[in-house]
C-alpha cells in the first residue's frame, strides 16, 4: 500500500515537472474559463438585449452543438490522418475572431439573433475539429501511466476555470455589458493558442492512410464493443437530458425566480463547483472500489440531487445543492471514462473513436436544448425543468442493465477481443506499434 501511494505521488510530481503538459494544462484551463464566460453571456445577450423567447434561446444553444450532428463523423476520420497540435491552434484562433466580431456588430448596431445563431453555428464547427483533435493528442503527450493523473488534473481544472468563469461571467455582465464579456472569451482563446504554440512535443507522422470505409469503420467500432457502445449510449441520453435544463435555467433564474445576471452567474458558479469534487474523487473512487462501480457511483448516485433544481423558487439554494451534484457525478463519471478509454482504443484509432462517440454524445445536445425550449413553450419553464432534470439520473439506467454493474473493473487490453471489426490493413499498424 506505501507502494502504491509513493508511485501515485512520483507520476504528479513527474506531471508538475512535464513543461509541455503544463503549457498543455494552462492552455485548456484558460480556455475552460473564457467557455465558460460566454456561456452565461451569450444567453443574457439574447435575453436582454434582444428580448429572446425561451424557444429562441434553446434554439441558440443547439446552434452551438449542431455541427457535431453535421461534421463529427468526417472530422474524426479526417483527424486520424493529420498532425492533431495545428488543428487546435488554428481553430483557437478562428473562434477568436467570430467571438470579438459579435461586440463589434453590436456596436456599429447590426446586432440580431441571426448573427448569434451564425457565430454560434461556426464556433461549434470549430469546437468540433478542436475537441475531437485533443481527445486524440493528449494520450500522445502523456505516459500511458500518467493518463488517470492527467485527465484528474485537466477535468479539476477545467471545473475550476468553469466555476470562476461562471462567477466571472455574470458580474462582467452586469458592470460591462453582455456584449462586451467576449472579448474576455475572446482574449482567453489567443492564450490558449499561444500555450499550444510553445509546447516542443512533436507528434509522429500519422500512419493512417485514407480509407473509403474509415467512417463506417469508426461506427463499426463503436457498435460492435459492448463497453464503447453501452458508455457511448449513455453519454448520448444524458446529455439530452443536461443539455434539455441547462438550455432554460438561466431564462428560469432571471425570469421565474427574478434573479439578477450577477447572481445568477455566483449561483451557477458555485453549482459548478461539484465539478471540482468530482475530479477530486473520481480517480479515488476507481482506486479503490473499480472503476466499474466507480462509475454507477458517480452516474447514478449523484445526478439524482438534479431534482432539487426546480424547486429554486423556494429557496436558490437547491439549485445550488442540485447542480453540485449533477457536476460532482458527471465530472467524476468523466474522469473514469476517459481513463478507460484512452487505455483501451489503439491509437491510431484514436481519432475516429472520439469523432464517432462524440457524433453520438454531442449529437443529442443540440436535441436537448431544442426539446427544453420547446417543452418550456408547451408546458411553461417549471414543467419543462422537472420533466429534463428527472432525465438525468434516469439515463444512468443504460449503465446499470449493462454488464458494467456486474463487474469491478472495466477490461484493461486493447480491444483484444474485438479487433474482428477493424479493416485488415489498421489491424497490421495496430499490431505494429503496440
Amino acid at each position: 500500500m506505501v507502494g502504491e501511494f509513493s508511485d501515485a505521488g512520483d507520476r504528479r510530481s513527474l506531471l508538475w515537472r512535464d513543461r509541455d503538459f503544463r503549457l498543455f494544462w494552462t492552455g485548456e484551463t484558460i480556455n475552460r474559463f473564457g467557455t465558460a464566460i460566454s456561456g452565461v453571456a451569450i444567453p443574457l445577450i439574447a435575453i436582454s438585449e434582444l428580448d429572446a423567447s425561451t424557444f429562441e434561446v434553446g434554439v441558440l444553444t443547439a446552434a452551438a452543438w449542431a455541427p457535431w450532428l453535421l461534421i463529427g463523423l468526417p472530422v474524426g476520420a479526417w483527424i486520424d490522418r493529420r498532425h492533431r497540435r495545428p488543428l487546435m491552434i488554428g481553430t483557437s484562433v478562428i473562434s477568436l475572431l467570430l467571438l470579438a466580431a459579435v461586440p463589434v456588430a453590436a456596436s456599429a448596431g447590426l446586432l440580431s439573433v441571426q448573427l448569434l445563431l451564425a457565430v454560434a453555428l461556426l464556433t461549434g464547427a470549430s469546437s468540433v475539429v478542436f475537441q475531437t483533435a485533443y481527445g486524440a493528442y493528449l494520450p500522445t503527450l502523456l505516459d500511458p501511466a500518467d493518463h488517470a493523473e492527467g485527465n484528474a488534473k485537466l477535468q479539476g481544472s477545467a471545473s475550476g476555470a468553469q466555476i470562476v468563469g461562471l462567477g466571472c461571467g455574470g458580474l462582467i455582465v452586469q458592470f460591462a455589458g453582455a456584449t462586451n464579456a467576449l472579448y474576455v472569451d475572446a482574449a482567453t482563446f489567443a492564450l490558449a493558442a499561444l500555450c499550444l504554440t510553445a509546447i516542443r512535443f512533436r507528434e509522429r507522422h500519422p500512419t493512417t492512410a485514407r480509407q473509403p470505409g474509415a467512417i463506417r469503420e469508426g461506427i463499426r467500432l463503436v457498435a460492435h464493443d459492448v463497453w464503447l457502445r453501452t458508455l457511448t449510449l449513455f453519454g448520448a441520453i444524458s446529455n439530452l437530458a443536461l443539455m434539455g435544463y441547462q438550455a432554460i435555467v438561466v431564462v428560469f433564474l432571471v425570469r421565474t425566480v427574478g434573479l439578477t445576471p450577477g447572481t445568477v452567474g455566483v449561483l451557477v458558479a458555485a453549482a459548478a463547483s461539484g465539478g471540482v469534487v468530482g475530479a477530486f474523487v473520481g480517480r479515488r473512487l476507481a482506486a479503490r472500489f473499480g472503476n466499474a462501480r466507480a462509475l454507477l457511483l458517480c452516474e447514478l448516485g449523484l445526478p439524482t440531487l438534479a431534482l432539487l433544481i426546480p424547486l429554486a423558487q423556494l429557496s436558490p439554494a437547491l439549485y445550488v445543492i442540485g447542480g453540485f451534484g449533477v457536476g460532482a457525478g458527471v465530472v467524476g463519471g468523466n474522469v473514469v471514462k476517459s481513463t478507460f478509454l484512452q487505455s483501451y482504443c489503439p491509437p491510431d484509432l484514436r481519432g475516429r473513436l472520439s469523432a464517432t462517440a462524440s457524433f453520438v454524445n454531442y449529437g443529442t445536445i443540440p436535441l436537448g436544448a431544442l426539446l427544453g425550449g420547446s417543452l418550456a413553450s408547451w408546458l411553461g419553464i417549471e414543467a419543462a425543468l422537472w420533466i429534463t432534470t428527472a432525465g438525468v439520473p434516469l439515463a444512468a439506467s443504460v449503465l446499470y442493465f449493462s454488464p458494467i454493474r456486474r463487474r469491478r473493473d472495466l477490461p484493461t487490453d486493447q480491444m483484444s477481443r474485438n479487433v474482428s471489426i477493424c479493416a485488415p490493413k489498421e489491424l497490421s499498424r495496430v499490431a505494429s506499434s503496440s
